[in-house]
């Protein structure tokens, strides 16, 4: 059962400031909304920020709404900032996290622990942009900022973000771009900036804007373009506290390892069962109370008071139960694990060997072991969900299903029944020794559970660009026919495999649509007796803590009218006469009005990805947004189309805009990108 969320009203407790202009030394001015105690003037109180280019005002209102002002009511005063070009705050957003946006949040913090208010300590939170901008933020060392909470982000654009993975590109490059692409055109509010000045604000933004796919698949290598905002280039530049956060379901737990192994000051994490949530409002469940988790962080780095977060483990980990794979949890089985430093002395490192098509514990070294080959359908991939898990329980389902029609097009080796259940813990990987026919080819390795009655469920993967073996940044083609050994890293995972299931290992030379094909169907040839697999095995929990959360809790939600309910799907096409698949998320968010600020907003987004089976250059992807704004006589609308196809040498990257205030036609702008597939 869902654990329902104990709500408290805090609205008399608190002093709501709507707009605040955080001045900036170039003149422009960023839009701040602070919720903070009554009494801060006379008992002034640390600031928690969180820097977004989502909209304060009527974007991430729900979210802010729960949080600002239960934290207000216990002793802090959260500030919610636009993003310049963002929101109400002037200038452009200009692309992800440039320096500018860095610049600017080290003078507004240097700004806010200057306020009468504050005491001159301030924390950074945020999930995704704020968490990524809370660590490149902290690398900058600003002296007022004292700790960090952050949540599903990397410390690696290129490889963990939306863009790459393993070298390969990712649909949620078009995906996230596609909405970033809408959001960087939408207006500021009237209210806010003036009835005078709104919309040629609007059109300021509209002109500024980048087609930001193409921008992104401009840069295929690991360059300096991606090295910029990635802190595990210089770990030791984060000299403050840092508590990461991340879900099993989510797409960024990678860096919740990398943060706690690397940093050397303060640092803990906890990854739950989640995806892409804030945990006191987690999915799959269970929820924890987040909050108060926070509330301890920054009384002790932020109040100095002795809450004891420095004595907690260095990791909490949600020790997730099998279960039949299904597209949606609202809740996940298991319990949590208190690993009191990390890397853990009690996960060993199993490795398991390729004796033909069969994965066991030992190496068969007298038994003939034949090279495998395969090439796998460009459609093998549709089972394995999103690559981060957004909505889950807002948006369709987005988790992995049944892997059996997937394994039907890949080469498994298939382990024997267990006799006693393990726990995996950690980040696997595989180590093959492969040959290609082809120049340019990928894989995807699928660690697989498979349930006595033959249901397939998949615990963990990984995706390699063959080019990019050795390197990201200096990519090199394959010599056909060539062995190279090659290793695979899987994504983290603490999962339960229990006795009497088979653990599978997945090979396949397409993951559509996750990541892109290669330019041409390729053969696969994997030699199985130089190849492994090392998983991170749970032995002993002999001195782990034992780990209670509270139950979530949050402040009274957002008063909202909901005129139109919303509507989400997703489903795909197979067409038999030209062995086409399409694969469709619709996403209708209705239309509600804000009821404190009047404002009705509407949301809808529609994504078609389609390939034909055995053809790599018919991959195509179409984004469509629309998101609304409406108030009295202020009627703001944006309509973006985004495509992307290929052929073997290139990309191709469209992108249509347009924008209508009160019905009427205000701003348009189309581009039109090819760009050089760069071993990719």
């Amino acid at each position: 059962m869902k654990a329902e969320p104990i709500i408290r009203n805090y609205k008399n407790s608190v002093d709501d400031r709507e707009l605040v202009w955080v001045p900036l030394s170039d003149g422009r001015k960023l839009a701040a909304r602070i919720v903070l105690p009554k009494n801060a003037n006379e008992d002034p109180v640390p600031i928690i920020l969180e820097y977004l280019p989502y909209r304060r005002r009527d974007g991430t209102r729900a979210r802010d709404e729960i949080n600002m002002y239960w934290f207000a009511a216990n002793g802090y005063a959260f500030v919610r900032l636009d993003i310049s070009g963002t929101g109400d705050s002037d200038g452009l957003v200009e692309d992800e996290y440039v320096k500018r946006e860095q610049d600017d949040g080290i003078e507004a913090i240097t700004w806010l622990a200057d306020q009468d208010w504050c005491s001159g300590s301030v924390g950074m939170i945020g999930i995704s942009w704020g968490g990524f901008n809370g660590l490149q933020i902290a690398a900058r060392r600003p002296p007022a900022l004292k700790a960090v909470i952050s949540l599903c982000s990397t410390v690696d654009r290129y490889n963990d973000d939306v863009h790459f993975m393993g070298g390969c590109l990712l649909s949620d490059n078009m995906d996230w771009g596609s909405a970033f692409f809408t959001f960087g055109a939408l207006p500021p509010d009237p209210k806010m900036v003036g009835e005078e000045k709104w919309e040629q604000m609007w059109k300021t933004r509209i002109d500024g804007l980048d087609l930001y796919p193409a921008l992104w698949v401009e840069h295929q290598r690991r360059d300096a373009f991606w090295k910029h905002g990635s802190v595990q280039e210089d770990y030791d530049l984060i000299q403050c506290p840092v508590l990461a956060v991340s879900g099993w379901a989510d797409g960024y737990p990678t860096a919740v390892f990398k943060l706690i192994e690397n940093l050397n000051i303060p640092s803990k994490g906890i990854i739950g069962p989640w995806g892409h949530k804030y945990p006191n409002e987690g999915v799959p469940g269970p929820a924890i109370g987040f909050l108060q988790e926070c509330k301890r962080w920054w009384d002790h780095w932020l109040k100095d008071i002795d809450t004891g977060v420095d004595k907690d483990p260095a990791m909490r980990l949600f020790l997730q139960e099998s279960e039949r794979p299904a597209p949606h949890f609202d809740t996940r089985k298991g319990r949590w694990l208190g690993v009191p430093s990390w890397p853990s002395k009690s996960i060993k490192e199993d490795t398991y060997f390729f004796n033909g098509n069969r994965l066991s514990a030992t190496q068969n070294k007298t038994t003939f072991n034949p090279q495998l080959t395969v090439s796998s359908p460009q459609t093998t991939g549709v089972y394995g969900g999103e690559w981060c898990g957004y909505g889950l329980g807002k948006v369709a389902p987005e988790l992995p299903l049944d892997q059996r029609e997937d394994d039907s097009g890949s080469l498994v080796f298939d382990g024997d029944p267990l006799l006693n259940p393990i726990s995996i813990v950690g980040e696997g990987r595989v180590k093959l020794y492969v040959s290609s026919d082809a120049p340019q080819a990928l894989i995807a390795v699928r660690l697989n559970n498979i349930h006595p009655d033959g249901a397939v469920e998949r615990i963990s993967y990984g995706v390699l660009n063959l080019s990019h073996r050795e390197s990201d940044e200096n990519p090199d083609t394959l010599t056909p026919n060539k062995f190279y050994e090659v290793t695979v890293k899987l994504k983290g995972v603490a999962q339960i495999i229990p006795k009497g299931h088979r653990l599978r290992i997945a090979v396949s030379t397409s993951y559509w649509p996750l990541i892109w094909p290669s330019p041409t169907s390729t053969v696969i040839t994997i030699d199985p007796s130089h190849s492994t697999v090392s998983l991170p095995i749970l032995y002993d929990e002999d001195n782990f803590h034992n780990i209670k959360f509270l139950p979530p809790e949050h402040a009274q939600p957002l008063n909202m009218t909901v005129k139109k309910v919303g509507d989400e799907s997703r489903t795909f096409t197979h067409k038999f006469d030209d062995l086409s698949t399409k694969f469709i998320v619709k996403r209708d968010d209705g239309s509600s009005i804000i009821d404190d600020i009047g404002t009705e907003i509407s949301f809808t987004k529609e994504k078609i990805l389609s390939i034909k089976r055995d053809d790599p250059l018919s991959a195509a992807m179409e984004f469509n947004c629309t998101a609304q704004y409406k108030r009295d006589d202020w009627d703001a609308r944006v309509e973006t189309t985004t495509h992307a196809t290929c052929d073997k040498t290139h990309f191709y990257l469209s992108g249509s805009l347009k924008a209508f205030s009160k019905g009427e036609l205000f701003v348009s702008r189309k581009f039109n990108q090819k760009i050089e597939r760069d071993c990719m």
